[in-house]
């Protein structure tokens, strides 16, 4: 995302969408109430009214509506904005949809911020960029590739056959695993060819074998090529991988990557019952003692203006802000916990420590969480 310019007196940020991941932010960024303006199309209603509507040519003028409806479409990359127009060259008050994709630039006006608003440029505006990443979580007749991207996560291929047991002979169990490896390099290598990195992952030995026969076959996609052990495959190894930080040399600028590691410190926080902190009571009560390290929040309630208002509370304790998808198997995981968690600088439940601030509501850490 890039910041073309800003007007500090009205609050009108004006967009250059870079990248997928911008279209989610941009979707986030806008509520409905919110006017946002972009380069679009119209039928001319100037056209001779005999000419069916249909028919009619359609001008590109600049329009600006008041939002009404939001919707993001992540597989098909447009952010869709649906609302009456209150600034044009014609058809004031009547509504129209602005169709955004990767690339096109959009006026925003915010008269004032949120922290959850901040949050979102923040991360647009850091400049790390989204390099592509393939992730191949690899076993005999279990295998899934996807491609990371910023805050997406795609499916590529599920690629999955039954391999013949020994009883029925050394033959048929070499066949199937080979035509099994061919199939998977035929995946890895076409994906990994239009990718910044290629990571292969997985519990047994295909993984050394798929490597090998990249080094073999595709030297240049090689150099580019690394492998981490994880104990499950398929999509669990995906997320395994992701949320282990095993990979985090090469998954460094992946947002995605860092969504997972963070809920699944959370987690692990929560093992202990000390260093988290859970639903808005529990939250809202840290934030006052200052131990807010890490705010989580789910982005299904940026909406919500108590939420909003425990992000700006966060933000101004010096708190870091991180909003979580909703739809990814992190988000899931934080919507089971109520949409909104934190975790903590200190041990929250330790009545004697030196801050002074309140102790924590819980009784006793949690366990199994």
């Amino acid at each position: 995302m890039r910041l073309l310019s800003r007007d500090p007196a009205t609050g009108l940020h004006r967009l250059r969408l870079e990248t997928p991941s911008d279209l989610w932010r941009i979707a986030r960024l806008v509520r409905p109430g919110d006017r946002v303006g972009a380069s679009t199309t119209r039928r001319d209603p100037e056209a001779p009214e005999d000419v069916p509507g249909a028919e009619r040519s359609r001008r590109r003028v600049f329009l600006t509506i008041r939002t009404e409806q939001v919707e993001f479409h992540g597989f098909s990359g447009h952010v869709r904005f649906t609302g009456p127009i209150v600034e044009g060259p014609f058809d004031v008050g009547r509504h129209h949809t602005l169709d955004l994709t990767e690339g096109d630039e959009i006026a925003v006006l915010k008269p004032t911020l949120g922290a959850g608003d901040r949050a979102l440029l923040d991360e647009g505006l850091s400049g790390r960029g989204e390099p592509t990443i393939v992730v191949a979580s690899v076993d005999w007749g279990d295998s899934s590739v996807v491609r990371v991207r910023g805050r997406a996560i795609e499916p590529v291929a599920d690629v999955r056959r039954t391999i013949a047991g020994k009883q029925f002979g050394v033959g048929p169990v070499e066949r199937d695993r080979a035509a099994y490896l061919d199939d998977l390099y035929a995946v890895v290598v076409r994906e990994g060819e239009a990718a910044n990195a290629l990571v292969i992952a997985g519990p047994g030995f295909l993984k050394e074998q798929l490597v090998r026969r990249v080094q073999e076959s595709a030297p240049a996609l090689a150099k580019r090529t690394r492998v981490y052990p994880t104990s499950e495959s398929g999509r669990a190894g995906v997320d395994e991988l992701l949320r282990s930080g095993r990979a985090s040399e090469v998954l460094a600028a992946s947002v995605a990557a860092e969504e997972a590691g963070i809920v699944e410190q959370l987690v692990r926080a929560l093992a202990t019952g000390r260093r988290a902190a859970v639903g808005r009571a529990e939250v809202a009560e840290a934030i006052d003692g200052g131990a807010v390290e890490t705010l989580l929040v789910s982005d299904a309630l940026l909406g919500d203006p108590e939420v909003a208002s425990l992000l700006d509370r966060a933000r101004a304790a010096r708190g870091r802000v991180f909003l979580v998808r909703a739809d990814g198997d992190a988000g899931k995981k934080l919507q089971a916990l109520g949409g909104i968690a934190a975790v903590l600088r200190y041990d929250w439940t330790s009545a004697g420590r030196a801050t002074g601030s309140p102790g924590s509501p819980r009784a006793a850490p949690r366990s199994g969480a």
